[in-house]
């Protein structure tokens, strides 16, 4: 478990799955549930155990994680490399580090080249430490027009995708409140539509969604956003949210559709890194994370 390639452990299972699950007359049985296709990660910064690295892996483990995600550029590389040695936790992924700050939409060229330095870097010091995801945020729908940010982003992007497919990470495009891809003042009817054409502009297998259950259910059905983005998405991150309150909630709460996000998840066929994102803690915080993920994707 030392790195997690979505695409080589879906072809791993598949093959498994293919000799005990065709029945006599040769149909391929839908799988029931999530239990077994699901890997649970977390943020390094909601591990709020004090110490060491390692303790914080050892905590979140003891937890119920199976992995756990850093910022890059900014890794200690030798550090985390013990700590996944003693601690068994492996680092599935990583966050890249300033992408609010210094973005790929930015209308300045030099600040749009230390953004591509940035997820250069975070791509390499992800792979060195075992992971193969690099969230990134990629920029503001405010430094300029859509098409403009649109352009500017898929220009920059494009630099580090011969990086990415060398190292085996993938760029992992997050749907977030950045004003870019959707309507921020409009209702809950839209659609991925734009994040569609957007990844696929980009044009390779290394680029994909960490796609957030919950960021988006203010504005869409996150069910249908699943079914829509299929194959594009190569890792999942989750919060709850409350359309009634208009707030962002612990995983279970509010009233985002969990059922029809598993039953969307289950359709994709769907099987890889599962990551939560919200409010940390202490080691009793970290089990009811940990719990609440459990059963919002049916694995208890």
């Amino acid at each position: 478990m030392t790195s997690f390639s979505r695409r080589g452990f879906i072809q791993t299972s598949a093959a498994a799955a293919l000799a005990t699950s065709i029945p006599a007359m040769g149909a391929p049985v839908e799988p029931a549930s999530l239990k077994g296709r699901l890997y649970k990660t977390l943020k390094i910064g909601m591990i709020g155990v004090k110490g060491s690295l390692t303790e914080k892996f050892k905590a979140a483990k003891e937890a119920g994680f199976q992995g756990v995600e850093l910022n890059a550029p900014g890794i200690n590389i030798e550090e985390t490399k013990a700590a996944i040695k003693d601690s068994g936790l492996v680092v599935d992924g990583s966050v890249n580090a300033g992408h609010w700050g210094v973005r790929h939409t930015d209308k300045d060229p030099a600040v749009r080249a230390k953004a591509l330095e940035s997820l250069k870097e975070g791509l390499r010091q992800t792979h060195a430490v075992g992971g193969n995801t690099l969230l990134l945020v990629v920029g503001r729908g405010t430094d300029g027009t859509e098409e403009e940010c649109w352009q500017r982003s898929i220009e920059n992007i494009s630099q580090a995708i011969p990086l990415a497919a060398e190292l085996g990470c993938f760029i992992a495009i997050e749907n977030v409140w950045n004003q870019f891809l959707y309507d921020h003042n409009g209702d809950h009817t839209q659609t991925a539509d734009k994040f569609v054409k957007y990844v696929d502009e980009l044009n390779s297998p290394w680029v994909g969604l960490q796609f957030d259950i919950g960021n988006h259910w203010k504005y869409g059905s996150m069910g249908d956003w699943i079914r829509q983005l299929g194959r594009r998405i190569v890792k999942l991150d989750l919060k709850g949210f409350s359309r009634e309150q208009n707030k962002f909630t612990k995983i279970t709460e509010g009233d985002l559709d969990w059922e029809d996000v598993r039953k969307a998840l289950l359709e994709i066929n769907y099987t890889g890194w599962a990551a939560a994102e919200v409010g940390g803690g202490n080691m009793d915080r970290l089990r009811e994370i940990s719990a609440n993920m459990d059963t919002a994707f049916g694995l208890v």
